[in-house]
């Protein structure tokens, strides 16, 4: 079998971690090409890294001009692992080319973004792959499985927290390294939080108010300490979500709640040196209430014996090869496919401009909507 070919867009951290586990991780995969704007990116070793890329990357070429890349080597696959506000043009440059798409979260960064990308996706004969790994963690995947056994039932109120707390030393190398992070307000980073939850729901989020406390810790910021967003469905369904900017509390990173027509199901991340905790709540046949913790984490099941799932836990792994797996097979679509990657990124867009209006009820659309409008706002 002919190795999949892949070109990687961004050397940043996240780039270096994807393109490198992309290559070596799998036995019929090779990176053929790398674009950074920053030679030295290629040539010299960077923070969390052993060697220069040129020696991790061996058979692939460097380019600064991206457009060139993918003109002078035609990849199967493009991975954009830029800034996390500057994904959407290297997509559609790729999609116009019929050039495949693994892009990472958020998926775009405004509606504009959102219009254009789901065109450009809409007119290819390419596949479009939202890299949303948390929608892999083992837990989520218990979840799903609970869900769809149908022992939880429907649920109509969800909370969902993502709180990234650092120490000074470990935010100041995340600034520089992934810059981005200045850039973007916390509730517009909600990828993480609403992906895995929109899996056990049949409705889009359409309703949202946002607020935001201002900056406490660091006063002189334009951004806020904390931002909250209540969404809604046009049922009801509810979903409340918290996304930290600065913090001096260590309980992190991901806690959700689900409450459902049938029972009720928890993950709360670590506090502390207390471990996070998996539980599930339901009434068996004679209505009492039973009440079980699960031994589940971060790695999905299908990978806990393979050496070769890192990243994140193992769900960088898994989802590549899942992505992988629909490439040979030639399915139609990928996971985690474009739709879904504006399903749980245009929320948050819409949650910030909410915030901006002082806390303003918003609705919230999608290209696929008749009443989308990309000059919205």
């Amino acid at each position: 079998m002919d190795k999949i070919r892949i070109a990687v867009v961004g050397l940043g951290h996240r780039g270096r971690a994807m393109s490198a586990l992309a290559q070596n991780g799998f036995d019929d995969t090779e990176i053929v090409g790398a674009c950074d704007l920053d030679p030295e990116l290629w040539d010299k070793t960077q923070w969390l890294q052993e060697r220069p890329m040129k020696e991790i990357l061996t058979n692939a070429s460097f380019y600064t001009n991206y457009e060139q890349m993918l003109d002078e080597l035609k990849p199967d696959f493009i991975m954009v692992e830029t800034g996390a506000d500057v994904h959407a043009d290297f997509c559609i440059k790729a999609l116009n080319r019929n050039i495949n798409v693994f892009s990472d979260i958020p998926s775009v960064a405004s509606l504009d973004e959102a219009d254009r990308l789901w065109k450009a996706q809409q007119q290819s004969k390419a596949r479009f792959m939202t890299g949303a790994n948390p929608n892999e963690k083992g837990f989520i995947n218990k979840l799903v499985e609970i869900y769809n056994q149908g022992l939880i039932g429907e649920p109509y109120y969800m909370e969902t927290e993502y709180v990234h707390a650092s120490t000074p030393d470990a935010h100041y190398q995340l600034t520089v390294h992934s810059p981005w992070r200045k850039r973007l307000v916390p509730i517009m980073y909600c990828t993480h939080s609403l992906g895995p939850l929109l899996r056990i729901m049949k409705e889009d989020l359409t309703e949202v108010i946002c607020i935001g406390t201002g900056p406490h810790i660091r006063p002189d910021s334009p951004k806020d300490d904390m931002m909250v967003a209540l969404f809604q469905t046009p049922s009801g369904v509810t979903i409340r979500l918290l996304r930290n900017g600065p913090c001096r509390t260590f309980i992190g990173y991901h806690s959700f709640r689900v409450f459902a027509t049938k029972g009720y199901f928890e993950r709360i991340s670590p506090r502390g040196e207390t471990p996070a905790v998996t539980r599930f709540q339901f009434l068996d046949e004679k209505s009492a209430p039973v009440f079980k913790e699960y031994d589940i984490h971060e790695m999905p099941e299908e990978y806990k014996d393979n050496p070769k799932a890192v990243g994140h836990g193992g769900i960088d792994y898994a989802m590549l090869d899942h992505l992988f797996k629909a490439y040979r097979e030639n399915a139609p679509e990928f996971p985690i496919p474009l739709k879904e990657g504006l399903r749980m990124t245009l929320p948050g867009i819409y949650a910030a401009q909410s915030a901006r209006l002082g806390g303003q009820k918003l609705h919230i659309a999608y290209p696929w909507n008749p009443d989308w409008n990309p000059q919205a706002f």
